[in-house]
């Protein structure tokens, strides 16, 4: 009798707001950025006969800038928030053709889910998603995509709700071996914004001694910066004791293609050291 096939592991991994738009000059892609990244994740699938990898993306400089201005992560209910919720859809699903874009010029099988048409909310947090049409993209080898949109909310009406919250959504229902979450910086640093010393492992048992160095995010970010990504990271691997979260810079030619065939760069966040 023949072996069974092994399942491969599954991996998520988000190509950070700040990592593929210049979050300085609303509405910038960096489409250099995006090409070399979609060629790094197209030469690591090239090498596996079969591949389980769901992407994500921030939204940088498109979602962000309409988010802070209208206030739409705290709540959408007057007419003119209402406008903004849409105005933030608009940005947020421009950045994603961009990225689909740069995927398919590589030769990926992407296909985007949209949060804002499938996701409902409670007070900020995904309350319902049907990810059975996810599940069966991953079967059929193709390459799904979410990335941080608007979505209605129970409590708040409308919301957004950022990659890391949809990931960690996921993270119980889809159990990922690891979630990378490739941005600007090189890691977690001890030290910001002098970044002189880079934290290896973060686990909870660790997280009150840093949590005053970990400053927020240099430019604006209507989903909480760092802070708040090393939080979420660890509420992850609460949920998955076994899986890890690395967080590391994309900048870096190769580096994503590295952190997917397993190199340890960046910070590595863990349930337990």
């Amino acid at each position: 009798m023949p072996e069974a096939e092994k399942i491969p592991p599954l991996y998520f991994l988000k190509l950070g707001g700040s990592l593929i738009t210049d979050k300085s000059n609303p509405h910038t892609a960096r489409t250099d950025v995006l090409k070399r990244l979609a060629e790094e994740i197209a030469e690591y699938l090239a090498g596996e006969t079969r591949f389980r990898l769901v992407l994500g993306h921030g939204s940088g400089s498109f979602g962000h800038v309409p988010g802070k201005r209208y206030g739409t992560r705290a709540g959408v209910r007057t007419p003119e928030q209402w406008r903004g919720f849409s105005e933030v859809w608009y940005e947020a699903t421009s950045l994603t053709r961009i990225v689909v874009e740069a995927l398919y010029a590589a030769g990926l099988p992407v296909i985007s889910f949209s949060p804002s048409g499938s996701v409902i909310a409670r007070d900020g947090s995904v309350d319902s998603w049907d990810l059975r049409p996810l599940k069966v993209a991953l079967e059929a080898g193709l390459l799904p995509l979410v990335h941080g949109d608007v979505v209605f909310d129970q409590v708040r009406d409308g919301t957004i709700l950022s990659t890391e919250d949809l990931f960690g959504y996921m993270v119980g229902r889809l159990h990922p071996a690891k979630v990378l979450l490739a941005g600007l910086e090189e890691g977690v640093w001890a030290d910001y914004p002098e970044c002189h010393h880079l934290i290896a492992e973060i686990t909870p048992d660790t997280l009150t001694g840093i949590l005053p160095a970990l400053g927020s995010s240099s430019q604006t970010d209507v989903t909480g910066g760092m802070v708040s990504k090393v939080q979420q990271s660890l509420e992850m691997v609460a949920i998955q004791p076994d899986m890890s979260v690395q967080i590391f810079s994309g900048t870096q030619s190769g580096n994503v293609l590295r952190a997917l065939m397993g190199e340890h760069i960046g910070t590595i966040l863990r349930y337990r050291q």
